[in-house]
Protein backbone atom coordinates (compact mmCIF):
# COMPACT_ATOMS: atom_id res chain seq x y z
CA UNK A 1 0.00 0.00 0.00
CA UNK A 2 1.14 3.39 -0.78
CA UNK A 3 1.65 6.31 1.58
CA UNK A 4 -1.21 8.43 0.32
CA UNK A 5 -3.70 5.32 0.48
CA UNK A 6 -2.96 4.86 3.70
CA UNK A 7 -4.01 7.95 4.38
CA UNK A 8 -6.61 8.29 2.51
CA UNK A 9 -7.79 4.62 4.58
CA UNK A 10 -6.59 6.07 7.36
CA UNK A 11 -8.94 9.44 7.12
CA UNK A 12 -11.86 7.52 6.43
CA UNK A 13 -11.92 4.70 9.56
CA UNK A 14 -11.18 8.45 11.39
CA UNK A 15 -14.83 9.94 9.66
CA UNK A 16 -16.36 6.70 10.66
CA UNK A 17 -15.25 6.63 14.34
CA UNK A 18 -16.94 10.18 14.32
CA UNK A 19 -20.00 9.00 13.97
CA UNK A 20 -22.33 8.48 16.08
CA UNK A 21 -22.67 4.50 16.62
CA UNK A 22 -26.74 4.65 16.64
CA UNK A 23 -25.70 5.50 13.30
CA UNK A 24 -23.64 3.17 12.07
CA UNK A 25 -25.74 0.61 13.76
CA UNK A 26 -28.29 1.55 11.07
CA UNK A 27 -26.61 2.11 8.41
CA UNK A 28 -24.64 -1.77 8.69
CA UNK A 29 -28.10 -3.16 9.53
CA UNK A 30 -29.74 -1.58 6.19
CA UNK A 31 -26.75 -3.36 4.30
CA UNK A 32 -27.05 -6.28 5.90
CA UNK A 33 -29.92 -7.44 3.63
CA UNK A 34 -28.91 -5.68 0.36
CA UNK A 35 -28.26 -8.98 -1.14
CA UNK A 36 -29.11 -12.22 -0.06
CA UNK A 37 -27.36 -13.15 3.38
CA UNK A 38 -24.96 -16.28 2.73
CA UNK A 39 -23.72 -16.85 6.54
CA UNK A 40 -25.22 -15.63 10.09
CA UNK A 41 -23.74 -12.37 11.12
CA UNK A 42 -24.08 -10.47 14.52
CA UNK A 43 -22.87 -7.12 15.72
CA UNK A 44 -23.49 -5.65 19.61
CA UNK A 45 -23.62 -2.18 20.24
CA UNK A 46 -22.56 0.52 22.74
CA UNK A 47 -23.58 3.71 22.51
CA UNK A 48 -21.53 6.57 23.96
CA UNK A 49 -24.09 8.94 23.49
CA UNK A 50 -28.41 9.14 23.27
CA UNK A 51 -29.87 9.03 20.36
CA UNK A 52 -33.69 8.32 18.85
CA UNK A 53 -34.48 5.78 16.51
CA UNK A 54 -38.46 5.63 15.25
CA UNK A 55 -40.05 2.89 13.41
CA UNK A 56 -40.52 2.90 9.74
CA UNK A 57 -43.70 3.71 10.34
CA UNK A 58 -42.87 6.89 12.51
CA UNK A 59 -42.06 9.14 9.88
CA UNK A 60 -44.62 11.37 10.38
CA UNK A 61 -42.41 12.40 14.15
CA UNK A 62 -39.49 13.52 11.93
CA UNK A 63 -39.72 17.45 11.90
CA UNK A 64 -42.28 17.68 14.65
CA UNK A 65 -39.51 16.53 17.44
CA UNK A 66 -37.85 19.12 19.46
CA UNK A 67 -34.45 20.36 17.46
CA UNK A 68 -31.33 19.26 19.74
CA UNK A 69 -28.26 19.47 17.98
CA UNK A 70 -26.76 16.73 20.52
CA UNK A 71 -29.79 14.10 19.94
CA UNK A 72 -29.74 12.51 16.44
CA UNK A 73 -33.60 10.93 15.25
CA UNK A 74 -33.00 8.30 13.28
CA UNK A 75 -35.68 6.18 10.99
CA UNK A 76 -34.80 2.45 11.16
CA UNK A 77 -36.27 -0.13 8.98
CA UNK A 78 -38.34 -2.41 11.06
CA UNK A 79 -41.53 -1.43 12.75
CA UNK A 80 -42.45 -1.21 16.39
CA UNK A 81 -42.51 2.22 18.44
CA UNK A 82 -38.90 5.12 19.27
CA UNK A 83 -36.09 3.78 21.36
CA UNK A 84 -34.11 6.29 22.70
CA UNK A 85 -30.93 4.38 22.64
CA UNK A 86 -27.71 5.51 24.64
CA UNK A 87 -24.99 4.12 27.65
CA UNK A 88 -27.91 2.41 29.17
CA UNK A 89 -28.72 0.67 26.83
CA UNK A 90 -27.69 -2.81 24.54
CA UNK A 91 -28.21 -3.16 20.99
CA UNK A 92 -27.92 -5.98 19.54
CA UNK A 93 -27.98 -7.16 15.27
CA UNK A 94 -28.40 -10.52 14.05
CA UNK A 95 -28.69 -11.37 10.55
CA UNK A 96 -29.90 -14.50 8.96
CA UNK A 97 -30.08 -16.67 6.36
CA UNK A 98 -33.65 -16.55 4.63
CA UNK A 99 -33.35 -20.84 5.08
CA UNK A 100 -32.15 -20.73 8.43
CA UNK A 101 -34.29 -22.93 10.63
CA UNK A 102 -34.25 -20.59 13.20
CA UNK A 103 -36.57 -18.43 11.17
CA UNK A 104 -38.61 -20.89 9.18
CA UNK A 105 -42.01 -20.72 11.20
CA UNK A 106 -42.31 -16.79 10.31
CA UNK A 107 -42.39 -13.78 12.18
CA UNK A 108 -43.52 -14.75 15.95
CA UNK A 109 -41.52 -18.06 15.98
CA UNK A 110 -38.48 -16.15 14.84
CA UNK A 111 -38.58 -14.05 18.01
CA UNK A 112 -38.82 -16.99 19.61
CA UNK A 113 -34.96 -17.94 19.99
CA UNK A 114 -33.57 -14.74 20.33
CA UNK A 115 -35.66 -13.73 23.61
CA UNK A 116 -35.46 -16.92 25.09
CA UNK A 117 -30.93 -16.08 24.53
CA UNK A 118 -31.12 -12.99 26.02
CA UNK A 119 -33.69 -13.98 28.98
CA UNK A 120 -31.26 -17.08 29.95
CA UNK A 121 -27.69 -15.33 29.63
CA UNK A 122 -29.30 -12.44 31.94
CA UNK A 123 -30.65 -14.61 34.44
CA UNK A 124 -27.15 -16.52 34.29
CA UNK A 125 -25.89 -13.06 35.12
CA UNK A 126 -28.35 -12.58 37.99
CA UNK A 127 -31.11 -11.15 36.63
CA UNK A 128 -34.13 -13.23 36.85
CA UNK A 129 -35.97 -12.59 33.29
CA UNK A 130 -38.23 -14.43 31.01
CA UNK A 131 -38.78 -14.30 27.28
CA UNK A 132 -42.98 -13.44 26.94
CA UNK A 133 -45.39 -16.57 25.96
CA UNK A 134 -47.67 -15.13 23.81
CA UNK A 135 -50.36 -16.56 25.29
CA UNK A 136 -49.11 -14.78 28.61
CA UNK A 137 -49.07 -11.56 26.30
CA UNK A 138 -52.93 -12.26 25.75
CA UNK A 139 -53.88 -12.92 29.17
CA UNK A 140 -51.68 -9.24 30.27
CA UNK A 141 -53.45 -7.10 28.03
CA UNK A 142 -56.85 -8.92 28.27
CA UNK A 143 -56.78 -7.32 32.30
CA UNK A 144 -56.70 -4.00 30.35
CA UNK A 145 -52.87 -2.51 30.99
CA UNK A 146 -52.39 0.69 29.74
CA UNK A 147 -49.87 1.27 27.27
CA UNK A 148 -47.43 4.53 25.70
CA UNK A 149 -48.34 3.30 21.98
CA UNK A 150 -45.59 5.07 20.27
CA UNK A 151 -42.66 3.71 22.38
CA UNK A 152 -41.40 0.65 21.43
CA UNK A 153 -40.93 0.02 25.66
CA UNK A 154 -44.11 1.21 26.15
CA UNK A 155 -46.02 -1.36 25.06
CA UNK A 156 -44.84 -5.62 24.48
CA UNK A 157 -44.74 -8.12 21.71
CA UNK A 158 -44.28 -12.10 21.68
CA UNK A 159 -41.01 -13.49 23.07
CA UNK A 160 -39.59 -10.05 24.34
CA UNK A 161 -38.10 -9.91 27.68
CA UNK A 162 -39.15 -9.31 31.38
CA UNK A 163 -37.96 -8.97 34.51
CA UNK A 164 -39.70 -9.12 37.54
CA UNK A 165 -42.84 -8.44 35.53
CA UNK A 166 -41.58 -5.28 33.70
CA UNK A 167 -39.63 -5.23 30.19
CA UNK A 168 -36.19 -4.76 30.17
CA UNK A 169 -35.61 -5.77 26.36
CA UNK A 170 -37.42 -4.95 22.83
CA UNK A 171 -36.98 -6.53 19.96
CA UNK A 172 -38.49 -5.89 16.44
CA UNK A 173 -37.18 -7.60 12.66
CA UNK A 174 -36.86 -6.96 9.15
CA UNK A 175 -37.91 -9.71 7.13
CA UNK A 176 -37.03 -10.18 3.03
CA UNK A 177 -36.47 -12.91 0.70
CA UNK A 178 -32.43 -11.90 1.25
CA UNK A 179 -32.93 -13.09 4.55
CA UNK A 180 -33.85 -12.13 7.95
CA UNK A 181 -32.66 -9.07 10.55
CA UNK A 182 -33.18 -9.02 13.99
CA UNK A 183 -32.56 -6.54 16.31
CA UNK A 184 -33.00 -6.00 19.90
CA UNK A 185 -32.38 -3.27 23.04
CA UNK A 186 -31.49 -4.43 26.37
CA UNK A 187 -31.87 -1.96 29.12
CA UNK A 188 -28.19 -2.23 31.79
CA UNK A 189 -28.92 1.60 32.68
CA UNK A 190 -32.58 3.18 33.60
CA UNK A 191 -32.96 5.43 30.80
CA UNK A 192 -33.62 9.05 30.96
CA UNK A 193 -37.37 8.55 29.61
CA UNK A 194 -38.00 12.37 30.01
CA UNK A 195 -35.12 13.22 27.90
CA UNK A 196 -37.29 10.79 25.11
CA UNK A 197 -40.88 11.89 25.93
CA UNK A 198 -39.51 15.92 25.64
CA UNK A 199 -37.80 15.28 22.24
CA UNK A 200 -40.87 13.56 20.88
CA UNK A 201 -43.61 15.30 22.65
CA UNK A 202 -44.80 13.13 24.90
CA UNK A 203 -45.91 13.72 28.40
CA UNK A 204 -44.72 13.42 31.59
CA UNK A 205 -47.38 10.79 32.33
CA UNK A 206 -45.90 8.79 29.07
CA UNK A 207 -42.51 9.42 31.26
CA UNK A 208 -43.78 7.98 34.45
CA UNK A 209 -45.39 5.09 33.13
CA UNK A 210 -42.37 3.97 30.85
CA UNK A 211 -40.40 3.85 34.35
CA UNK A 212 -42.83 2.52 36.15
CA UNK A 213 -43.61 -0.78 33.16
CA UNK A 214 -39.56 -1.43 32.69
CA UNK A 215 -36.21 -2.03 34.56
CA UNK A 216 -32.88 -2.34 33.84
CA UNK A 217 -30.15 -5.29 35.11
CA UNK A 218 -28.34 -2.59 37.82
CA UNK A 219 -31.92 -2.25 38.76
CA UNK A 220 -32.72 -5.81 39.18
CA UNK A 221 -29.09 -6.65 40.49
CA UNK A 222 -27.20 -3.73 41.36
CA UNK A 223 -23.63 -4.01 41.71
CA UNK A 224 -23.90 -7.62 41.37
CA UNK A 225 -24.46 -7.83 37.71
CA UNK A 226 -20.94 -7.27 35.54
CA UNK A 227 -21.72 -5.89 32.21
CA UNK A 228 -18.72 -7.20 30.75
CA UNK A 229 -19.19 -10.93 31.75
CA UNK A 230 -22.93 -10.57 30.57
CA UNK A 231 -21.92 -8.82 27.05
CA UNK A 232 -19.79 -11.67 26.56
CA UNK A 233 -22.00 -14.49 27.48
CA UNK A 234 -24.56 -12.64 25.69
CA UNK A 235 -22.66 -12.79 22.33
CA UNK A 236 -21.28 -16.54 23.13
CA UNK A 237 -24.63 -18.05 23.51
CA UNK A 238 -26.29 -16.13 20.13
CA UNK A 239 -23.10 -17.02 18.12
CA UNK A 240 -24.01 -20.76 19.28
CA UNK A 241 -27.98 -20.35 18.23
CA UNK A 242 -26.81 -18.86 15.11
CA UNK A 243 -24.18 -21.58 13.95
CA UNK A 244 -27.18 -23.98 13.49
CA UNK A 245 -26.93 -25.27 9.63
CA UNK A 246 -29.21 -23.48 7.15
CA UNK A 247 -32.07 -26.11 6.42
CA UNK A 248 -32.79 -24.60 2.80
CA UNK A 249 -30.06 -22.62 0.66
CA UNK A 250 -30.99 -19.45 -1.17
CA UNK A 251 -31.98 -19.25 -4.50
CA UNK A 252 -29.17 -17.55 -6.48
Amino acid sequence: MNCAAGLQQAAALDELLQVPVAVQEQLWNEQQLDSPVAQPQLRLWRYSDPAIVLGCSQRKLLGQEQADPHLPVLIRQSGGGAVLTGPWMLGISAVLPAGHPLVQGGPVAGYRWFGEVIAQALTDCGVQAVALDPRVLHERYAGGQRKVDWACFGGLSPWEVLADGRKIAGLAQVRRRAGVLLVGGVLVEPSPWPLLCSALGGSALDAARLATTTISCTECAGELFERGRWTELLEQRLREAMSAQVAHPIDS
